[in-house]
């Protein structure tokens, strides 16, 4: 069983994607369980979770900023399908929100935003997209149109991450890459843990990203420690960033 450390960097690997098609359509007893457990998981947490979280945060929300309490966005799914994609506001209404991703003091993100983004909060509503289907809670994270057809461009093979459904966390996640990607090594490895993942997956893995997740927001949150982000090492950076 492989497990979150001994998944180390080779930024030199390369995808096939066919290959994994037939790997993927293989493992079809894997993916009813999966769905099964995301079922019985998600429903537990909007019942016991959301049931008074999101009372408190339309409060909080409404009193922070004027708008909605839910921001939903249209993202991209398996087998590049778009769905909605719903999350708690944390930004002051915009018409770039759909084209441009949060970056570090962004004037955009409210106070309460802030605190919800730094501790991956503002995800919980996408349990409901895990019970309805378009998500899972592991998997890539589910990108932007905007960003997609970016990075599609940037990176070869980049729609390979839409061969399985995309998740509330996911191996980058949990490797330290969370929030934009600011440079051009952010972006990249982000998408090699992201094949590694679908290359990878099985219960044990899965159970190993949900266990140091929860973790990590746990520390954030109650110890108010930072979880260290991943960093360029010898890549130039761009300006170009992507939404997770």
């Amino acid at each position: 069983m492989i497990t979150i450390n001994q998944i180390e960097l080779n930024p030199f690997v390369e995808v096939d994607e066919m290959p994994f098609r037939s790997y993927i359509d293989n493992k079809a007893f894997f993916f009813l369980l999966k769905r099964v457990s995301d079922i019985i998981l998600s429903l537990l947490v909007i019942i016991f979770l959301l049931s008074w979280i999101v009372p408190l945060m339309v409060i909080l929300i409404k009193l922070n900023s004027r708008g909605p309490v839910f921001f939903v966005q249209r993202r991209v799914g398996r087998g590049l399908r778009s769905f909605g994609c719903i999350k708690f506001r944390t930004m002051v209404l915009n018409c770039e929100a759909d084209k441009r991703s949060a970056c570090n003091n962004d004037q955009r993100v409210t106070s309460i935003g802030k605190f919800l983004r730094k501790t991956s909060l503002d995800e919980l509503p996408q349990f409901i997209n895990v019970l309805l289907g378009d998500m899972s809670i592991v998997g890539p994270r589910p990108h932007m149109y905007a960003d997609c057809n970016r990075f599609s461009e940037y990176i070869q093979d980049y729609k390979f991450r839409s061969l399985v459904k995309p998740g509330i966390t996911g191996l980058a996640q949990v490797k330290g890459f969370r929030g934009p990607a600011e440079d051009s090594y952010n972006i990249v490895t982000r998408f090699y843990y992201d094949s590694v993942y679908i290359q990878k997956m099985n219960f044990h893995l899965d159970i190993n990203i949900l266990l140091n997740t929860i973790f990590q927001v746990f520390t954030i949150i109650f110890f108010k420690r930072i979880i260290k982000k991943g960093k360029a090492k010898n890549i130039n950076s761009d300006s170009s960033k992507i939404a997770a």
